[in-house]
């Protein structure tokens, strides 16, 4: 097998997207890589991401591969979790303190910074609407995150997602408390649920 055909299979086996890392455990040079994008008309679609042209162009899939740490929250988690019914116009995503977003934040996606040891709390797997793997916060964690940056988020879009997870039947009502308290909006979350409960 070619070094070709063997990218045409990692594009394939990938829908058509591929990071350069995997290119490289492959033992494929990336002079190679590039040589065969220029003749296949693979577009980088981010840095070290190839994106072949008859691939749908997932945008939540290529940041999460550009930031493999980023969980996606706040109005991208109500969206995937069905708690809004608006798409955002911008994705949320949420990093460890330290992290330097400057280069998302260039690209117009919503960067909040959270402790190490608050990072991976409710963290869980869902498909983006092209059918690809990625982590976004529970729906419990992103009421919680919704209360603490309300500041930030839409009047409409928070009434919404509050309303709809109370009316649904599958919440978690104590672990919602549990990370009420670990970040801090217990007080508040309590005000909004005796209303909608």
């Amino acid at each position: 097998m070619t070094t070709f055909e063997q990218l045409d299979l990692l594009f394939e086996q990938n829908h058509g997207i591929v990071k350069t890392a995997q290119v490289l455990e492959h033992g494929i040079a990336k002079h190679t890589l590039y040589a065969y994008a220029k003749k296949n008309g693979i577009e980088q679609a981010a840095h070290g991401i190839y994106i072949a042209p008859d691939a749908w162009t997932d945008a939540m899939y290529i940041l999460h591969l550009r930031c493999a740490q980023g969980v996606f929250s706040h109005e991208s988690a109500l969206f995937l979790h069905d708690l809004t019914d608006r798409e955002p116009s911008e994705y949320s995503i949420t990093v460890k303190t330290g992290y330097n977003p400057a280069s998302l934040k260039a690209d117009g996606i919503k960067v909040y910074t959270i402790k190490k040891e608050l990072h991976g709390v409710g963290v869980i797997e869902m498909n983006t609407p092209f059918g690809h793997a990625v982590p976004v916060y529970d729906a419990e964690r992103t009421i919680c995150d919704i209360i603490r940056s309300r500041s930030g988020i839409e009047m409409q879009t928070f009434q919404d997602a509050l309303k709809q997870y109370a009316a649904r039947r599958q919440k978690d009502l104590r672990k919602l408390m549990q990370y009420a308290q670990m970040f801090h909006v217990e007080k508040m979350l309590r005000q909004y649920m005796e209303v909608l409960l």
